[in-house]
């Protein structure tokens, strides 16, 4: 019953990613009109994806926070989206706005597909652990691209926390080499939510720690430099817990 409902909202909201997306280029009554469509679909979906966690029942908390993950994600794309979307209105087809436009609905589609591949396996115990390393790994993937990209952080932290966020990615490191050894599911799927956390943790921290007024430009190119190494390494450690 929920995954039907689920099935059905989720494809409204792809119908609202290409109205937002063609919205752009036409009036702002049809942007507003996409943008409103598109805010009232993710509230249907998110209830609906919460009735569906909630169904799973209290026993198996991991695999709620999975799927409460694949929500957050989709919202977090179509957020973004609407901002690139607002960037881009009435610019020339050429303008790199739209360029940022196209890749953030790609990004949606791609949400809004792990929404549905998480779904699908959930309901089907023996593929839990690997659709929810699937979906981590995919998560940490788009916040390596936010670190890497040009945009300066709000707001700047201290080197020490970005010290202290590391002690997570040795938690998490040792979690994942656990369940690698193990095999067992919900090993594998609090890893996927242990780790997804504590890599984005790390990269926020690296990124606001970078900016912070007392650091040099080679101090920072130095500190995003190994965030971006710490991260792929730990993507390779998923990798690897995935083909075991």
């Amino acid at each position: 019953c929920y995954r039907e409902n689920i099935l059905k909202t989720a494809k409204a909201l792809v119908e609202d990613t290409k109205l937002l997306v063609s919205g752009a280029a036409s009036s702002q009554d049809k942007l507003a009109q996409a943008a409103q469509s598109s805010a009232n679909t993710i509230t249907q979906l998110a209830e609906v994806v919460k009735l569906g966690a909630a169904s799973l029942g209290s026993d198996d908390p991991e695999t709620q926070v999975v799927l409460i993950n694949a929500i957050k994600d989709v919202a977090k794309a179509l957020s973004d989206l609407i901002g690139a979307t607002k960037g881009a209105a009435s610019k020339p087809a050429d303008d790199p706005s739209m360029y940022q436009l196209k890749g953030a609905a790609k990004v949606m589609v791609t949400n809004v597909t792990s929404l549905l591949k998480t779904v699908k396996a959930v309901e089907d115990e023996a593929t839990r652990g690997t659709r929810a390393l699937e979906a981590t790994i995919e998560y940490i993937k788009q916040e390596l691209t936010v670190f890497q990209s040009s945009e300066v952080p709000e707001k700047t932290s201290s080197p020490e926390e970005s010290i202290r966020m590391t002690k997570g990615i040795t938690m998490a490191t040792a979690k994942a080499v656990a369940a690698g050894n193990s095999c067992r599911q919900e090993d594998v799927i609090a890893t996927a939510n242990l780790s997804r956390k504590a890599v984005a943790d790390m990269l926020t921290a690296c990124k606001q720690a970078s900016y912070h007024p007392d650091v040099s430009e080679e101090v920072r190119d130095r500190a995003l430099r190994f965030g971006t190494e710490c991260t792929l390494g730990y993507l390779e450690l998923l990798e690897h817990v995935l083909l075991v």
